[in-house]
């Protein structure tokens, strides 16, 4: 079946969806984007996503073209003509196309550019890696400064991933002056006894709706959580360690650099906030 996506403003084929050769987005990696999981037909964490894409959009002084009712409405209209009940809607916003190239900004007025597309995943919940775990191997960090905005840049965290594949790994996480900063599209975690540890918000990474949802459910169930920078060898000798992300939800991670976490199989703290997360998530979804 041919998908139905959304293109400033028009539900259209995706064969038959189209955006200028002159848009920013394609030609500078000029816009931001979000991915919203979809369970059970409910849309999860939305309101988050909405927050973060407006502070995106801002700290890149592009104009928000649409209202979160109109963003909503689009990704409900989507659910509906791809009959998507378990997947993801991807929303990307650009700075649009100014009719040529160029390294400075166009006119303010400008219109920016709005895609969305659905990717139906059925039992997305119930992703067998959850049960397995992940294997990840480190790589040096070499993205820009400014990564706690989710923009289109996604060229090193995919050649990132391509190294762990290559590696015979799930993923990678990614390394900065001797300490992980995150994963190739997650935010990466550590269990040491009672305590959950993660990287504390700044520039560095990536401010993550799921991270937020986790660590508050955490708190939530008399969890110990730390927010700190660690480094691969810590993380080696912790008891547990785990990703979050919007698709990925909590996934257990149990091999770094080939060393095994912990007993080297899923922990009990990774499999108690997957649960608590996709519990709660299911009643909060729009």
């Amino acid at each position: 079946m041919t998908r139905t996506v959304y293109v400033n403003g028009d539900y259209t084929p995706e064969d038959q969806a189209m955006v200028s050769v002159f848009d920013r987005g394609f030609l500078m990696a000029d816009g931001v984007y979000e991915v919203v999981s979809v369970l059970g037909g409910k849309l999860i964490d939305f309101e988050g996503h909405m927050v973060r894409l407006k502070r995106s959009l801002s700290e890149l002084a592009i104009a928000n073209p649409l209202s979160d009712d109109d963003y909503l409405a689009a990704h409900r209209e989507l659910l509906a003509r791809n009959d998507i009940t378990d997947g993801l809607v991807y929303l990307q916003v650009t700075r649009g196309n100014p009719g040529d190239r160029d390294f400075a900004y166009p006119p303010a007025d400008t219109v920016p550019t709005v895609v969305m597309f659905t990717q139906s995943k059925p039992g997305l919940a119930d992703a067998p890696a959850a049960k397995t775990g992940w294997k990840v191997v480190s790589v040096d960090d070499l993205r820009w400064g400014r990564r706690d905005i989710k923009t289109v840049q996604l060229l090193y965290p995919s050649m990132a991933k391509m190294e762990a594949k290559a590696r015979g790994a799930d993923d990678a996480w990614m390394v900065e002056d001797g300490r992980v900063t995150e994963g190739t599209s997650n935010n990466a975690y550590i269990v040491k006894g009672n305590t959950i540890v993660t990287r504390e918000l700044s520039h560095d990474i990536l401010h993550g709706i799921t991270r937020a949802a986790v660590l508050r459910f955490a708190r939530e169930a008399q969890m110990k959580v730390e927010e700190r920078a660690f480094t691969i060898e810590e993380a080696q000798g912790a008891d547990e360690a785990f990703v979050t992300s919007a698709s990925a939800f909590v996934m257990p991670v149990v091999s770094i650099d080939g060393a095994a976490v912990g007993s080297g199989t899923v922990g009990p703290v990774a499999v108690r906030l997957r649960e608590i997360y996709l519990e709660e998530s299911l009643k909060t979804g729009v």
